[in-house]
């Protein structure tokens, strides 16, 4: 049995020793790849960090990922590729048509960070926003390393208005329009990680970068534990698109709660498994990792596409963190739509305290105007 094993790591031993002579020297001098077709993404990747994400998980990396999904989510297996053939970068291409849905407030920055880079990189539209995505989150500690295929066709038309779910829609809504395009109610949950490392510009009147959660530059799952605290319903929400938002108890520190967030919390098909996810970082990178990976390729033939994972960085180690209830709530704030046990968290120290904030209303201390 010893020599058998033996054998076997010698055997593994001489594989990963050919994979590596196979490599190819890319053009650029620097960077070798397992496929030549790669090598346009290992630059690629290169300069994302250095000239678009400065390698933090700031709010070009937070936008990138966003698009990522508005790009994919233009999908319907009920009406068919006429109105849209998924991760195909239609909405970077048709831009004035598809920022005319309400649901796409706020990605034109995005789209402006990325497009130029159209001509600078033999790339598709497609193979942008979603790499992009990929590298952005690899800058956020605890992210999962996400998977990559690159081959997507450029889109040969906008996709239909209306297929994006907004956070002021019906919960039942839009778990219909996510098993249209493909995905369970629990793949959203797993999607919804994105919101640990997310903030919205257009949903509270006259402030832009309003956090999901009190972490939100770590991927972490303080998101699922926020979610479910019960706000001062007495009070109303914040000026704006007040029908996005339920009441939270971190509103006076700069937080938001969506309204969709919080009725997938609470669905049936979703409460246990969105509660599942509270303090665990395991189940929350890989559940990710895997909604991510089959978002990426919505409406694309897979089998004319080749892996070039190996382009996206390796995420910044997760901050040894577990889950907490942020100073001034705990336990008796849950609302817990699920039988199953609550893990036991600590409470942070000392009273509420506001979300750091630049100047200019940012709280991306990194991003602050010097």
């Amino acid at each position: 049995m010893v020599f058998k094993l033996s054998i076997g790591f010698l055997a593994l031993a001489t594989l990963a020793s050919a994979a590596n002579f196979r490599r190819v020297a890319c053009p650029d001098g620097v960077h070798t790849a397992t496929n030549e077709a790669c090598c346009v993404f290992h630059e690629l990747a290169d300069f994302l960090q250095t000239n678009k994400f400065d390698s933090t998980c700031g709010e070009d990396a937070h936008e990138a990922l966003r698009l990522t999904f508005h790009d994919a989510i233009g999908f319907s297996f009920e009406q068919g590729p006429s109105v849209g053939t998924g991760a195909d970068g239609s909405v970077i291409l048709f831009e004035s048509t598809e920022l005319m849905d309400p649901a796409n407030n706020g990605i034109d920055d995005a789209i402006d960070n990325l497009k130029p880079l159209l001509s600078m990189f033999d790339v598709t539209a497609g193979d942008l926003v979603q790499f992009a995505g990929a590298v952005a989150v690899s800058n956020c500690p605890g992210a999962p390393q996400l998977q990559f295929m690159a081959g997507r066709p450029n889109a040969t038309h906008p996709a239909a208005l209306g297929l994006v779910p907004k956070p002021e829609d019906p919960v039942d809504m839009i778990f219909a329009r996510m098993e249209d395009a493909g995905f369970s109610p629990t793949e959203l949950v797993s999607l919804l990680a994105s919101h640990t490392i997310a903030r919205s510009d257009t949903l509270i009147d006259n402030r832009q970068a309003v956090p999901f959660d009190s972490t939100p530059f770590t991927f972490d799952t303080q998101v699922f534990l926020e979610v479910l605290l019960r706000g001062n319903e007495t009070l109303p929400p914040a000026s704006g698109e007040a029908a996005a938002q339920v009441p939270n108890p971190l509103a006076a520190q700069g937080e938001m709660r969506l309204q969709s967030d919080f009725a997938i919390s609470q669905s049936p098909q979703t409460a246990c498994f969105w509660q599942f996810m509270v303090n665990n970082q395991q189940a929350i990178q890989q559940g990710f990792h895997d909604a991510m990976a089959k978002l990426a390729v919505v409406g694309q033939d897979t089998s004319k596409m080749i892996d070039c994972s190996e382009a996206v960085p390796v995420p910044v180690p997760a901050v040894a963190k577990q889950a907490t209830f942020p100073a001034g709530t705990g336990p008796e704030l849950l609302q817990l739509a699920c039988d199953s046990p609550f893990p036991s968290l600590a409470t942070d120290p000392g009273q509420a305290t506001t979300i750091p904030e630049c100047p200019d209303g940012d709280t991306n201390l990194n991003d602050c105007p010097s």
